[in-house]
């Protein structure tokens, strides 16, 4: 129903934790063996190439959540509980920052999970 976005952020952010952790035991940080980790992901990790795509396009699923979130909230005036509504404005950023950090983590290139 329109009113369980906030669930369905939890599902997404569960799963985004979830896939990442299990990346993050095959991804190689270094600068000459990160593009090769993501490939030995895909292609060598029983269904590495399932969680990579899980974890990119999860990521904007999460997104997509969090705007009907918001929209939800301003077409039923939720703004005006301005304590409630300045701490999801908080959150919003947050969440936008550790996005930002996530994808350009890899030795300041872009990242290799969403290319």
């Amino acid at each position: 129903a329109w009113w369980n976005f906030g669930s369905l952020l939890g599902l997404c952010l569960i799963s985004q934790i979830l896939t990442g952790l299990f990346l993050s035991m095959h991804y190689t940080a270094d600068i000459n063996t990160a593009f090769s980790s993501i490939a030995h992901i895909c292609r060598d990790v029983n269904y590495g190439w399932l969680i990579r795509n899980l974890h990119a396009n999860g990521a904007s699923f999460f997104f997509i959540c969090i705007y009907l979130h918001i929209a939800r909230g301003l077409y039923y005036g939720s703004f005006l509980y301005k304590e409630t509504w300045n701490i999801g404005v908080i959150l919003l950023l947050l969440v936008m920052m550790t996005a930002f950090v996530g994808y350009v983590l890899p030795w300041g290139q872009m990242s290799f999970w969403g290319a």
